[in-house]
């Protein structure tokens, strides 16, 4: 198994852009966040998760490395089913 590049996990993201994702975050010392959110947008060397907690609009932001670490694990909404986005090579 052959991990990608950080340019490959921005385009396998970019199509996701303004759908529903949901993410888990570890935090450290065994804290695990969860939110539910719109991925709102890419750049070189982060992402961007639009979440709504408490009726208030919060931005969290990710490197693309901490997808590949597997310190971040995203769930996209795909036509109806929750996809764990593969960070993996087949």
């Amino acid at each position: 198994m052959v991990k990608k590049g950080i340019s490959e996990i921005k385009a396998d993201l970019a199509p996701y852009i303004g759908t529903q994702v949901k993410l888990q975050a570890n935090s450290g010392r065994k804290k695990i966040i969860e939110r539910s959110g719109v991925l709102e947008s890419t750049y070189p060397n982060l992402f961007v998760v639009s979440v709504e907690e408490k009726s208030v609009e919060r931005k969290m932001s990710f490197s693309y490395v901490d997808l590949l670490t597997e310190n971040v694990v995203l769930t996209v909404n795909n036509q109806g089913k929750d996809e764990k986005l593969l960070i993996h090579k087949a």
